[in-house]
């Protein structure tokens, strides 16, 4: 494996955060707890580990990908990276604030917040499988 194969690890990883969170939020809706907080944590875990190998590969590879072609799509693409983003960089003190809230069994504060953390949470984890599909499957820009 070399830094070159860290955008599809991140895909991966986004990928299974998006699983982490969508069985976390059917697991909770069925009232297991237990399952619920073993996916949230998973769901976290994996999201610092993309977020580690993310740094990593931009730290490592310094150069941009530019979404040039098709043009016709670059607009939508722009639109898709612009709110990923935005709202990857929101997200970060959101998810801190709703695991704290339940690690301090603050139940009612917790889902409270997590009606807003848990669907941009995983926006931001979808949009980055399909940022990376775009980007490197479907229009490779080379």
């Amino acid at each position: 494996m070399t830094i070159h194969d860290l955008p599809a690890v991140n895909a991966t990883l986004n990928g299974l955060s998006t699983i982490f969170l969508t069985a976390g939020f059917i697991a909770i809706k069925r009232g297991n707890k237990i399952a619920h907080r073993n996916c949230m944590i998973s769901a976290f875990c994996t999201s610092v580990v993309f977020l580690a190998c993310y740094l990593t590969y931009h730290a490592t590879v310094r150069t941009v990908t530019h979404f040039l072609n098709p043009a016709w799509f670059r607009p939508i693409y722009l639109t898709i990276l612009a709110t990923h983003t935005i709202l990857a960089i929101a997200i970060v003190p959101l998810i801190l604030m709703t695991l704290w809230r339940a690690k301090k069994q603050n139940f009612e504060a917790h889902r409270k917040i997590a009606r807003w953390t848990w669907p941009l949470w995983l926006y931001v984890s979808v949009t980055g499988v399909v940022i990376y599909l775009l980007l490197y499957q479907v229009f490779p820009q080379n």
